[in-house]
């Protein structure tokens, strides 16, 4: 190697080792400044994403559940047994795992993600959901996030469930299709509308362009979002990737409802 090249290859990682410890200095006096806020109660905590009183109140889903849903059940009905809702309703996707249910905490932590400018808390609830969806996550071929159209990613500037993603990504080492699914139409909010409503506000909104087939066919996917909800926007995003030639699709979110009124089994 030539002299200069050497010199500046030495110079350039000492400046490199020089600008982490200058960012690292100045991270640790930020946070003595600014303590990191808990995003639930605002509360400052240390070293933690959740204070220990949020962190209680956060219920995380965990077997025995339906294998098919991913509702938990009240008790142990026996490996393989489907919710009544399963086998009533059975949905396009194979299946569903949450990390969490969608109460209080995880809404509050859900609308600062999403909502908020929060991407700081990916990480957290990324990692979070690579757990509860180890199983699926292991048989995939690939990742898909349920894409935003792109009215809603320029208003929002960021997509949540991309950015989810890529955390998963990096947790079980399965790549991210970032472009394998389009929204086509432009969809009012969900929130606040009833389960036929959703279903057909959803409806048309999702389709595979031929450049995105490459990645979708024969393939076994992981369809990513922040909340399940009644199912229809996975519903709908499964149903354009198994048109589009998709072996298989899984979904995979932070959070899920699930109806305290009506038995799981």
């Amino acid at each position: 190697m030539p002299l200069a090249s050497a010199v500046q290859k030495r110079a350039t990682s000492h400046f490199g080792r020089l600008s982490s410890a200058v960012r690292a200095f100045f991270g640790h006096a930020v946070d003595l400044a600014l303590p990191p806020l808990c995003p639930a109660c605002r509360q400052p905590v240390i070293g933690q994403a959740l204070c220990a009183d949020c962190w209680s109140k956060l219920h995380f889903i965990a077997p025995p559940y339906c294998e098919r849903l991913g509702i938990p059940f009240a008790y142990d009905p026996g490996q393989g047994l489907l919710s009544m809702q399963a086998i009533a309703d059975p949905p396009a996707y194979g299946r569903a795992r949450a990390a969490v249910r969608y109460d209080d905490i995880a809404r509050t932590l859900v609308h600062a993600f999403k909502y908020g400018d929060r991407l700081d808390l990916a990480p957290t609830l990324g990692q979070w959901m690579a757990r509860a969806g180890r199983e699926v996550l292991a048989e995939a071929d690939a990742i898909v996030p349920v894409p935003l159209h792109w009215r809603r990613l320029w208003a929002r500037r960021y997509n949540q469930a991309a950015a989810l993603a890529e955390v998963i990504s990096r947790e079980c080492g399965r790549p991210v299709a970032y472009d394998a699914l389009k929204r086509v139409k432009a969809t009012v909010q969900q929130v606040g509308l009833t389960r036929a409503q959703r279903a057909e506000n959803i409806q048309g909104a999702f389709r595979v362009s031929a450049a995105g087939k490459t990645a979708v066919a024969g393939r076994r996917l992981v369809l990513v979002d922040d909340v399940l909800t009644t199912g229809a926007t996975v519903d709908g995003g499964t149903r354009a990737l198994l048109r589009a030639g998709a072996a298989n699709v899984d979904v995979l979110t932070f959070a899920r409802v699930v109806d305290a009124l009506r038995a799981p089994i």
